[in-house]
């Protein structure tokens, strides 16, 4: 008798916000996507049900596998999640998301460079991987990303890894953003770090990265279900 298992339904974010001061300017940053995109094709390719919620960067590559759904700030990013979550078991939370957005903003209209100067007043953006999380069931992997200068991203993800309550955190430098290449680790909730062997293509690295979640506890129960 042939066993037929539902391929497993990750939800990967790519790619900053943009959050808006007027009708034309925005606060924005260099992320590319390249990352987020790299590992949806990965996934797919490995006969995942892939769903990439993409930010505001070119949509390239072959995604005939991958559903896409755009966001433009940390609101719209937010709201996506809180509907896309419930039904994964994997999120891979790989956008460059804003810390900060302007407290109000000309929703209608330029600012005029005459009417000026202006003070820019900015307030936090609300912190998605850690709401998630909140809800998070014992059979879902939650990953997520610490982009941090070299000398104190490994100090950066283990504080993000205890108060953001997920599974993992990979701890990158900050040129990695914009780059071709990644060179990280990724730090478990058991205390384990694992480093990537070098430095590696984004695409390389996204294997990588599907092969050190597969001994994952969230992975391995299903599996073992499935059997």
């Amino acid at each position: 008798m042939t066993i037929h298992h539902s391929p497993r339904r990750v939800v990967i974010t790519a790619g900053p916000t943009h959050e808006p001061i007027d009708a034309v300017r925005y606060l924005a940053n260099r992320s590319s996507g390249r990352l987020g995109r790299a590992l949806a094709e990965e996934a797919a390719h490995r006969g995942w049900d892939v769903t990439l919620l993409l930010g505001p960067v070119e949509r390239s590559g072959h995604y005939t596998q991958v559903r896409t759904e755009r966001f433009t700030t940390t609101a719209d990013l937010q709201n996506l999640l809180r509907i896309h979550i419930p039904d994964c078991d994997v999120l891979i939370m790989a956008a460059a998301v804003a810390d900060f957005r302007p407290k109000r903003a000309t929703a209608n209209g330029k600012l005029s460079r005459s009417n000026g100067p202006y003070a820019l007043e900015l307030e936090p953006t609300p912190d998605l991987l850690a709401e998630v999380a909140m809800s998070k069931r014992p059979d879902q992997l939650f990953v997520g990303f610490a982009l941090e200068p070299r000398d104190s991203m490994r100090a950066s993800a283990l504080r993000k890894l205890e108060r953001k309550h997920v599974d993992a955190i990979i701890a990158n430098p900050l040129e990695t953003m914009g780059s071709d290449t990644i060179e990280a680790e990724i730090h478990w909730r058991d205390g384990q770090c694992v480093q990537t062997p070098g430095v590696l293509s984004k695409s390389t690295f996204a294997s990588w990265l599907f092969d050190q979640c597969a001994g994952a506890p969230a992975m391995r129960d299903e599996s073992t279900q499935n059997e």
